[in-house]
């Protein structure tokens, strides 16, 4: 009986690889439908340095503001601004663009209706000073004007609050921002310009990456049709349109995001396909390859949802440019199927294995120290790309052979690519010396030139004009800082309400006058502490009881106060009223075995106004002063120093992984990449370009990549070392034109990152054909150093 034939090993390895391609593209359908992607730039930042009550306090601050998108319409007369605004309004509810007119009306009265049981509890610190030293028969004649100024003849509502102390309190309240209403709009003056302030919550999630401006163009729309009533209306100034909101700005940058992602994908997909084409004149090559970056996107894609649970959009963006790495397994096999047409397809690649197994080994070593560094974006990257290298990798191992079938014609450039090594000067010639010692020259004179700067705004992607219009509409309703803010602890809730109590007064009393005291946004100023609310009901009961005393006794009639509650405001039922709105979002509850608030500030104007809150606040027991952009300014600038040491540990574990194989010549293969990398920051210096930890997390993948070019020229002797050098630059043209793209990006940290690997694969290119062995027709080349 004759037995069925049985699959070589090669081909269970094509068929194995087959499914895992087959679930990864059950798992791509499954995700394109409800794709998880985070557009929060904070998200990239280390999260294991930073206590988690600060994480708290930044996450709920920032999920406060998420859902709502302001809009400030300016002009020279309040009746044009008016005008401005209902024309705004108009086309923002025609355009049906998700964005709903924030009515408070109903919340006010709510909060009125929440508060009133403790009106004798609530009092401003004006007020208790004044209380305190009140002349009784100042008061009894202010309430009497104002009980016949009523002329109802019942004196109920007068004799709940006969000093007219609330009406104050909520002036106060309404303090915490500029804005006052005004002919039904909330209006804000700035001695130039009368503003008319629209608030508009969004419909739907707030981050979205389809690639689309819904909200930014019908804001845009809007405000054009705001400016054409004006002039029809016969203003003779134009108005001023402000936007700003979380949404907005995340909408621009997955906007932006989505558009570099798609440049540098397709644009990088474009250029491996014509440089295939070009070389080797076959159709074959170019689907194959393009198959490999596919699934390899797809399966980086996948492994990086599985594990982090969603994807950031700056990962895609940084991603798309694996298209320009992942290719160059590919291009080494068909440039070795040129060199050695007559070779079976199999036997071929496993000669080609060790190589192509140390090239991957080598890339992926560059892609994973990226994880080492606590930056969450940063891991994502890494697993993503190296996950992304592995499936280009394998699928070029298992699929390529048992696909290509015939011959490559290839193309004459190719042939003389391919011969030009011979005519590449090697270390044992004369003249490249010279040329080295001018090279170090121009490092020492680049290096020196470095400027670094670990600005936190490098992770900022939105336009520069949507930031400059937050910024305005921030100075304008004086709204408090998001960077900057207190956080204050204590053992209770009390505790905690004590201690911000405590802060305002300190600072009042202590902030020198030249910067002023800046504005505080307390929880303590919507619920007193119990000790504070227990003082203020003595002072207004003993004041308002002399007084209603005295007013009976002019009118004829005993007087008395009406019973308020007498048990004290509570922190969590203020917390469970649509009273607490506004503030809410301030509470961080539990922390550990105490309890903890944000207190907010207003009116910040200058550092040195920052730096001395600092100093005064921290002056106050259980109270932390916190300044986000500047600890995340310090901490990038940590990391940096970190990966710089990183990088000379990298290039001593790849020259160690190297030298497994090459032994005494391994020099050969890392040296190259080693003074790319010093050429690199010259030519940075020399350009003025500031230098950060993305240039060092570059060229931390740089030598990844670099490396590899220097392992192929090695690994091929004599009649295959011209196509090697056809395939690193290949592979170096493709590279170079993805992170070339990738400087176009104008989120300043991936320009960095970009523009670094740009340059020093252009000069490891030139280096590496320097250091290859000289090819004397033998296979004894290796043993040379």
């Amino acid at each position: 009986m004759r037995r069925p034939a049985r699959l070589e090993t090669p081909q269970w390895l094509a068929l194995a690889w087959l499914v895992v391609v087959a679930a990864l593209g059950w798992h791509q359908w499954r995700f394109w439908q409800a794709p998880r992607l985070d557009t929060d730039v904070f998200a990239l930042l280390p999260q294991d340095e930073r206590a988690s009550i600060v994480q708290r306090a930044t996450r709920q601050l920032g999920e406060q503001g998420e859902r709502r998108v302001v809009v400030m319409l300016g002009a020279t007369e309040w009746r044009v601004a008016q005008t401005a605004a209902a024309a705004f309004d108009q086309s923002l509810t025609a355009a049906h663009a998700g964005l709903r007119r924030a009515g408070d009306g109903a919340v006010a009265a709510q909060a009125l209706d929440f508060y009133r049981p403790w009106r004798d509890a609530l009092l401003t610190d004006a007020q208790r000073a004044a209380l305190r030293d009140a002349d009784v028969q100042a008061l009894v004649a202010q309430a009497l004007e104002r009980l016949h100024g009523l002329n109802t003849g019942q004196p109920t509502a007068w004799l709940a609050d006969p000093l007219n102390l609330w009406p104050t309190w909520w002036s106060q309240r309404a303090g915490l921002t500029a804005a006052r209403p005004r002919d039904g709009l909330l209006w804000v003056a700035d001695g130039q310009r009368d503003w008319a302030v629209l608030l508009y919550d969004i419909e739907g999630p707030a981050f979205r990456f389809d690639g689309t401006r819904r909200w930014g163009d019908a804001l845009d729309e809007a405000g054009r049709m705001a400016r054409i009533c004006v002039a029809a209306d016969g203003a003779c100034a134009p108005i001023t349109v402000l936007r700003a909101g979380v949404p907005v700005h995340a909408e621009a940058g997955a906007a932006q995001g989505n558009r570099e992602m798609n440049t540098i994908g397709w644009g990088s997909l474009a250029a491996v396909i014509a440089l295939v084409w070009w070389a080797f004149r076959a159709l074959r090559p170019v689907v194959l390859i393009v198959l490999s970056l596919l699934i390899g996107c797809a399966a980086a894609l996948s492994v990086t949802v599985w594990v982090f649970g969603q994807v950031h959009f700056l990962t895609l963006v940084f991603g798309s440019s694996l298209i320009g790495v992942a290719e160059d397994f590919g291009i080494h096999y068909f440039t070795s199927r040129l060199a050695s047409p007559g070779t079976p397809r199999w036997p071929l690649m496993k000669h080609l294995l060790p190589g192509l197994l140390l090239a991957l080994l080598t890339s992926v070593l560059g892609y994973l120290v990226l994880a080492v560094a606590p930056f969450p974006g940063l891991r994502q990257m890494a697993v993503f790309s190296a996950v992304g290298l592995g499936a280009a990798f394998l699928t070029a191992v298992c699929w390529f052979p048992a696909l290509d079938f015939g011959t490559l014609p290839g193309s004459r450039m190719a042939s003389a690519v391919a011969a030009s090594l011979t005519r590449w000067p090697t270390l044992e010639g004369r003249w490249p010396w010279p040329l080295l010692a001018l090279f170090a020259i121009f490092c020492v004179w680049g290096v020196s030139r470095l400027q670094v700067n670990d600005d936190l705004r490098q992770l900022q992607s939105s336009p520069p004009a949507l930031m400059d219009e937050q910024m305005a509409v921030g100075r304008l309703l004086q709204m408090p800082s998001p960077a900057q803010f207190f956080v204050v602890q204590g053992a209770t809730p009390e505790a905690v309400l004590q201690r911000e109590e405590a802060l305002k007064t300190h600072l009042q009393l202590n902030a020198p006058a030249k910067t002023g005291s800046p504005g505080l946004s307390a929880l303590s100023d919507w619920v007193p502490s119990g000790a504070r609310q227990a003082e203020n009901r003595q002072i207004t009961a003993h004041v308002e009881q002399q007084v209603l005393a005295e007013v009976g006794h002019a009118l004829g009639e005993s007087l008395h106060r009406p019973a308020f509650n007498a048990a004290a405001l509570d922190l969590q039922a203020w917390l469970a009223s649509p009273a607490s709105g506004a503030a809410r979002s301030q509470w961080l509850g539990q922390v550990g075995n105490g309890y903890a608030s944000v207190v907010l500030i207003r009116g910040l104007a200058s550092r040195a106004q920052a730096q001395t809150l600092h100093a005064l606040g921290e002056q106050v027991p259980g109270v932390r002063w916190v300044d986000r952009a500047n600890d995340m300014s310090g901490l990038l600038g940590r990391f940096r120093v970190t990966m710089g040491w990183l990088l000379v540990v990298g290039h001593l574990v790849v020259w160690s992984a190297v030298a497994l194989r090459f032994g005494r010549a391994a020099w050969r293969a890392w040296l190259p990449t080693a003074l790319a990398s010093l050429g690199c920051l010259a030519v940075l210096g020399g350009l003025g370009e500031p230098f950060q930890l993305f240039n060092l997390l570059a060229l931390m993948l740089l030598l990844g990549m670099g490396v590899d070019y220097g392992i192929f020229l090695l690994e091929h002797q004599a009649k295959e070392q011209g196509h090697a050098w056809l395939a690193v630059l290949l592979g170096a043209l493709s590279t170079g034109l993805s992170f070339g793209l990738l400087a176009l990006s104008s989120t300043p940290a991936l320009h960095a990152f970009g523009l670094t690997l740009l340059l020093g694969l252009a000069l490891v290119c030139l280096l590496a054909p320097l250091f290859r062995l000289r090819p004397l027709g033998t296979h004894s080349d290796q043993s040379q150093v």
